[in-house]
């Protein structure tokens, strides 16, 4: 148990530690990438998985340490490594060491990277929520799971929402915009449904949320639908990495350039647990809300 006041009680997306916010998230052949991927597109996804962390605490990407488990395959490893480094350079992290370890020939791949960046002058927590804060979502829901669902009826699928999946895009200058205004944030990783239960228990507080107010993209409505269906598909699906905020009297609209798109999507209350509604009823909760990790 990491007991030091810089884990933030673990009840946080990274750790903060002397004007610098450090997390570390890995990814598993077979669980966060299908086997058939291509290689570049999994050293992108690895480092952009990542770097939405810094973004929702507002820090400034610098450096990252990798860690990573080779099997023989050298055509593979080097793709990989070529989109690790397009995306860290583009997200303005350098690599600066890490570990390399040998797997017997089959084995799953496991990949980690450790990324760091410096804080800005206010590092929100997903704990800072207060009853009478409204939520707000920046960017889209559904369109990694969507891909995810094409990819698996047909591993050759391509486009915009299989793009979502592969290459996820870290809201880094949206979340250093809003760390400074928000009484809480963190990126929707797991699942809007579950990452929101998350936030409001974090916080002491319940929260309300209205489905009919998710934003999803032209492609994903295309492909799902709009309706209360789709609607739960995408708040439950995962891997969105856009950014989920709390905030007092405050339009987050007016924080972020014209074309961001961001969007009220419920509140926090008195109490505990998540209520759901849609075209004003009440909506039960699901019984899965996001993807949940768990160890046996």
């Amino acid at each position: 148990m990491a007991r030091h006041p810089a884990a933030r009680g673990l009840e946080d997306d990274a750790a903060l530690l002397d004007g610098w916010v450090i997390t570390h998230d890995s990814i598993a052949e077979g669980v966060h990438y299908r086997p058939g991927d291509p290689p570049d597109s999994v050293g992108w996804k690895l480092a952009a998985v990542n770097a939405s962390d810094l973004a929702a605490k507002g820090a400034q990407p610098a450096a990252a340490l990798l860690s990573m488990a080779i099997n023989g395959e050298a055509a593979w490893e080097a793709a990989f490594l070529d989109g690790l480094q397009q995306a860290l350079a583009q997200f303005g992290m350098a690599l600066i060491g890490g570990d390399t370890i040998a797997l017997p020939e089959g084995a799953p791949r496991v990949l980690g990277l450790t990324a760091l960046g410096r804080a800005g002058p206010h590092t929100p927590a997903r704990s800072g929520g207060k009853p009478g804060d409204s939520l707000w979502l920046v960017g889209t829901l559904g369109d990694s799971a969507a891909g995810l669902a094409l990819l698996r009826s047909d591993a050759e699928a391509a486009g915009p929402l299989v793009e979502a999946y592969r290459r996820p895009r870290p809201l880094l200058a949206e979340g250093r915009a809003l760390a400074g205004v928000v009484s809480a944030m963190m990126d929707v990783s797991d699942g809007l449904l579950l990452d929101c239960a998350r936030m409001a228990e974090s916080s002491g507080v319940a929260a309300e949320i209205d489905l009919g107010a998710l934003p999803l993209s032209a492609a994903f409505a295309a492909e799902r639908g709009d309706g209360l269906e789709a609607r739960l598909f995408a708040a439950t699906g995962g891997d969105d990495y856009a950014l989920l905020a709390a905030a007092s009297d405050q339009d987050l609209s007016l924080c972020l350039p014209p074309a961001t798109t961001v969007t009220a999507i419920g509140r926090l209350v008195e109490g505990a647990g998540l209520s759901l509604t849609f075209a004003g009823k009440d909506v039960p909760v699901p019984e899965r809300l996001g993807h949940e990790h768990r160890t046996s």
